[in-house]
């Protein structure tokens, strides 16, 4: 695993709760932690995907000029390429983790999307 931050692509997800963010990255999709300064931030990796998990006390969880507040969700998501959706979709589910969809079949392969406890999105694709 590469531990520099130019060999990594980086995403930051806005979250409401470091701690509950870091347990499900890594406990259900494989992250590592490289790096906690909970509750504020933290930086997990997966591959080369760094995933920048900040919280409302973080410096990106700061009001912006106008006041609007940074919040977690929306639909712009990681994606994970898994080996077998259906058997990832039944320990997750088997987990408690929350999907906004079924599973999805594509010309590209199969697709769905869950949630993480601050309700960012994730898409698991299994390629045709």
């Amino acid at each position: 695993m590469t531990t520099s931050p130019a060999d990594l692509v980086s995403v930051r997800y806005l979250v409401d709760d470091v701690e509950a963010a870091l347990g499900f990255y890594t406990t259900h999709l494989g992250f590592t932690v490289r790096f906690s300064a909970a509750p504020a931030f933290a930086d997990v990796v997966r591959g080369p995907l760094r995933l920048l998990l900040s919280g409302p006390a973080s410096s990106a969880g700061r009001p912006m000029p106008d006041g609007t507040r940074p919040a977690p969700g929306g639909w712009n998501r990681i994606h994970l390429i898994v080996e077998d959706i259906h058997a990832e979709v039944t320990r997750l589910r088997a987990a408690g983790v929350p999907f906004r969809s079924d599973v999805v079949t594509g010309p590209g392969g199969q697709q769905i999307v869950l949630d993480d406890p601050s309700g960012n999105p994730v898409e698991l694709f299994q390629p045709a």
